[in-house]
C-alpha cells in the first residue's frame, strides 16, 4: 500500500483539519504509512487551537492523484466537497458525522458514520475502542474540534456523547474547558480584515438540491451588525461567485455565538424555496433565524425537503 492521505472537506472547519489530525495518528499507531493533509488553510479559529497545542497544520493539497491512489476522508462523504480527483482514488476509510449523498466507490471500505456533533467524538471513541494512547496534544485538537463543530455544547447537534468525550478530552490536554472554549471561539469571530470573498470562503459547501446546486456559507460572529454593515459588498461577491462556478442560490448565515441565532442573507433563485424552508418572508434579501445555529441540522435538511417539494 502506498503512502494514505488522510483529509477533510475543503473550505476546513477545525473539525476537518483536527479530525485529520487525530485520525492519521491512529493510523501511524496501526502501523499505517498515513499523513494528515487539507484542502485549505486553517481559519484563525484553528490556528488558534494548532498554536495552543503545537502541532503544525497540515499541508494543502489540491489533489491527490499525483502522490497516491489511497486516501482516508473525515468529516465529509459528498464528492463535491471534496478533493478535485476524489472519483480517480480509492478511498480506504471514511468516518464522517452528515449526511450520506453523492458517494460511491469501487471497492469496499470501512465507513463508520454516527449522528454526534463532531466527528472528532467518533474518533475519540476509536481511540479508545483501539486502547491507543491520546497524547495531550491530540486530545487538545480533538477538544478544540468538538467545540467548534457544537459551539461549546450550544448547537442542537450536539450529543451527551459529544459532552462526555470533550470533558475527558479536557483533562488529558490540561485546559479548563469552558475558557478555553470560548477564547478559541472568539478567535474566528474577527471579520474586519477579511475581503467578502475571503469571508464567504470561511466556511462554505455546495450542495445539490433537485436540480438546483445551492452554496451554503456560514461565519461566526458576537456582532451581526459587523457583517451585515458589509451587505451591498457581500451580496456583490455572492452574485460574482455564483456566476463564476454555476451556483443558482448562494445562502450566508451570520451565528451570533454568544446569542445562538443566526441571521440569512440569499441571492440567487428560487428564492421562495428560502422562504418556505424557514417559514419566513426575506425583506431586503435578509431574514432572522431565531435559534438556528447549525447547517448541517437546521439549514441543509429544511432546504432539502423545501426543494423536494
Amino acid at each position: 500500500m502506498s503512502k494514505v492521505l488522510i483529509f477533510g472537506h475543503q473550505n476546513p472547519d477545525t473539525d476537518a483539519i483536527g479530525a485529520a489530525i487525530a485520525f492519521a495518528q491512529l493510523q501511524k499507531a496501526m502501523d499505517v504509512d498515513a499523513e494528515a493533509v487539507a484542502l485549505g488553510t486553517p481559519s484563525e479559529e484553528t490556528q488558534f487551537a494548532l498554536d495552543h497545542f503545537q502541532l503544525t497544520a497540515p499541508r494543502v493539497i489540491t489533489a491527490v492523484k499525483p502522490e497516491t491512489s489511497d486516501v482516508m476522508l473525515v468529516d465529509h462523504n459528498e464528492f463535491q466537497q471534496s478533493v478535485s480527483d476524489i472519483a480517480e482514488v480509492n478511498i480506504l476509510s471514511v468516518v464522517d458525522h452528515h449526511r450520506i449523498a453523492n458517494f460511491e466507490t469501487a471497492n469496499p471500505l470501512y465507513y463508520r458514520a454516527e449522528p454526534v456533533g463532531c466527528t472528532s467524538t467518533i474518533i475519540y471513541k476509536m481511540y479508545r475502542e483501539m486502547e491507543a494512547e491520546i497524547t495531550k496534544e491530540i486530545a487538545g485538537i480533538m477538544l478544540s474540534a468538538i467545540i467548534s463543530d457544537t459551539l461549546l455544547f450550544k448547537s442542537p447537534t450536539c450529543t451527551p456523547e459529544d459532552v462526555n468525550a470533550a470533558e475527558k478530552l479536557a483533562e488529558i490536554a490540561e485546559v479548563d474547558l469552558e475558557s478555553y472554549g470560548l477564547a478559541m471561539l472568539k478567535a474566528g469571530t474577527n471579520l474586519s480584515d477579511k475581503s467578502a470573498e475571503g469571508l464567504l470562503d470561511l466556511d462554505a459547501k455546495s450542495f445539490p438540491m433537485a436540480d438546483k446546486t445551492v452554496r451554503i456559507a456560514q461565519v461566526n460572529t458576537v456582532d451581526l451588525k459587523e457583517v451585515f454593515d458589509r451587505q451591498s459588498e457581500l451580496e456583490a461577491a455572492m452574485k460574482a461567485e455564483s456566476e463564476e462556478k454555476g451556483y443558482d442560490l448562494f445562502l450566508l448565515i451570520a451565528t451570533d455565538i454568544l446569542n445562538s441565532n443566526s441571521e440569512l442573507l440569499v441571492t440567487g433563485e428560487p428564492v421562495a424555496k428560502v422562504e418556505t424552508a424557514f417559514n419566513t418572508t426575506l425583506t431586503n434579501n435578509r431574514a432572522l433565524l431565531p435559534g438556528v445555529v447549525s447547517r448541517k441540522k437546521q439549514v441543509v435538511p429544511q432546504l432539502t425537503a423545501a426543494f423536494n417539494n
